[in-house]
C-alpha cells in the first residue's frame, strides 16, 4: 500500500485522470512536464468576466511555453454553472475565446469531490481549511505535478503571472 502512495507522491497530480467535457477519460499524465493552472469555473458568477478574460490572456501568452490551464466547471456555489459541461465549454470558447481544456462538471467539496480536487486541497489547504470557498479558486502546479500555490477567487489570474513565469523557468 505505501508503495502505491509513494508512487502517487512522485507523480503528483499526474497519477490522476478525469473526464473531459465529452465524458472521455483523460490521464493528467498527458500534461507531465507542463506548468498547470487548475481552476473551478462557472458561467454565472460575479467573477466570471474577469477570470475568463484573464485566463484566456494568460493562456495565449504562455501556452507555447509548457503552460496549460485545466478548467473544471462546478455548480456547487449557488448553482452558477447550471448547464452541461459541453455548454460550459461552449460558453468559455465562444464568449472568451478559451482554447484550453474544459473538463466534465465536478464537485470540489464533500464526499463526492472529484479526485483532482481531493488531491489539490490535500496538497495545499486554504487559510481556513481545505474546502474550496467559491468559484475560480486557482491552483498552480509545477512541471512535476506538485502544487506550488493556491489562490482565492478574488485573486485575478494576471496577478499571478510572475508565479507562472517562475514555475516555467524551474
Amino acid at each position: 500500500m505505501s508503495l502505491v502512495l509513494d508512487e502517487q507522491k512522485k507523480l503528483g497530480i499526474f497519477f490522476l485522470s478525469e473526464q473531459d467535457c465529452n465524458g472521455k477519460e483523460v490521464s493528467l499524465e498527458t500534461y507531465k512536464g507542463k506548468v498547470l493552472l487548475v481552476v473551478n469555473v462557472a458561467s454565472k458568477c460575479g467573477f466570471t468576466e474577469t477570470n475568463y478574460t484573464q485566463l484566456t490572456e494568460l493562456y495565449q501568452k504562455y501556452r507555447d511555453k509548457d503552460f496549460e490551464i485545466l478548467a473544471f466547471p462546478c455548480n456547487q456555489f449557488l448553482r452558477q454553472e447550471p448547464g452541461t459541461a459541453e455548454q460550459a465549454k461552449d460558453f468559455a470558447c465562444t464568449r472568451f475565446k478559451a482554447e484550453y481544456p474544459v473538463f466534465q462538471k465536478v464537485r470540489v467539496n464533500g464526499p463526492d469531490a472529484a479526485p483532482v480536487y481531493k488531491f489539490l486541497k490535500a496538497s495545499k489547504p486554504g487559510l481556513f481549511g481545505s474546502r474550496i470557498k467559491w468559484n475560480f479558486t486557482k491552483f498552480l502546479v509545477d512541471k512535476n505535478g506538485k502544487v506550488i500555490e493556491r489562490y482565492a477567487t478574488s485573486t485575478a489570474p494576471m496577478s499571478i503571472e510572475k508565479d507562472i513565469q517562475k514555475a516555467l523557468e524551474e
